[in-house]
């Protein structure tokens, strides 16, 4: 992908940035910066993207995503309705490792910081125990008026760093060589995607969006997604069929139409291929736990 390079503003005498932002959604534009980004989702739902991973998120989800690694978060389409009482809420430190100094991380008691770091350059989801902690800490960071806010962002670290439920998203690491060259087209095929996954898109209908020759938008999409636009789109509805599996108690079939497949033999082909179960096994799982947002993650291709 060739993502829009965000520049993050610090404050005066600071050397790294948190702040809450409280929006009607979040900033939907693929992207990347080269700090590292730690994010707590407090109000929100939809699909996010991070490196060559696609699943959802929802209200309390806690990342860690590496540097240049390009991601972006879509809210699900009732944020975008007219007249939504409905908001997006994150609490957002973006950080660079140079602020620790060049051999600071490198020092033995300093190992498991290290260590998180260089697994985020892949993007990170963390779960379980220690989240809490993290969220009140962030929370006392974000409100912090005495101390070295420093001291209060190696503890984040240190906790984050002992967390034994962490999921690796990406698979890719992506390096810093992009131009902006191709940010409106790749998030012109991304909005159009999300909009209209439900329906059939063709490879014409998608490479017109492009603006280029259904030929060369193959061979470019998967240039620079490390998959076909096919799979991408399979993608996007298995996730939206997790989503309504999990969230409603609506029939299996008409989760298979309103997921964007036209076949129920297919619909359960591909949903066992990638979540491991079929439809109607995932829903009676799912309902016997509590909701977490523990959605699956489609990397593999087809």
């Amino acid at each position: 992908m060739k993502p829009q390079l965000l520049k993050v503003p610090k404050g005066l005498q600071k050397s790294f940035s948190i702040r809450r932002d409280v929006v009607l959604y979040f900033y939907n534009r693929w992207h990347y910066h080269p700090e590292l980004e730690l994010i707590h989702i407090e109000q929100g739902s939809g699909t996010q993207f991070v490196g060559d991973n696609i699943r959802s998120f929802q209200s309390g989800d806690l990342l860690l995503i590496g540097p240049n690694l390009p991601h972006y978060w879509r809210c699900d389409e009732k944020y975008f309705q007219r007249g939504s009482q409905l908001y997006a809420q994150a609490t957002v430190v973006h950080f660079s490792e140079e602020i620790f100094g060049k051999n600071f991380l490198a020092l033995p008691e300093n190992k498991s910081i290290h260590d998180l770091l260089v697994k985020a350059r892949l993007g990170m989801k963390i779960l379980g125990e220690g989240t809490d902690k993290v969220k009140t800490l962030l929370h006392e960071l974000l409100n912090q008026t005495n101390g070295n806010p420093i001291i209060s962002l190696m503890q984040i670290l240190e906790t984050l760093a002992h967390c034994e439920e962490i999921n690796v998203l990406s698979n890719t690491q992506y390096q810093n060589e992009y131009d902006q060259y191709d940010t409106d087209r790749i998030n012109h095929i991304y909005q159009y995607s999300i909009s209209n996954f439900q329906k059939k898109i063709s490879i014409e209908e998608i490479a017109e969006v492009a603006n280029i020759s259904p030929h060369s938008f193959c061979r470019y999409f998967k240039s620079r997604s490390r998959k076909t636009y096919s799979q991408f789109l399979l993608e996007l509805r298995i996730g939206h069929a997790c989503k309504l599996l999990s969230e409603s108690r609506i029939p299996v079939a008409q989760v298979c139409f309103e997921s964007g497949f036209n076949n129920f033999a297919n619909f359960n082909k591909y949903f066992k291929l990638h979540t491991g179960k079929s439809p109607m096994q995932y829903q009676k799982e799912f309902r016997k736990i509590p909701i977490s947002g523990h959605l699956p993650a489609f990397n593999s291709a087809l």
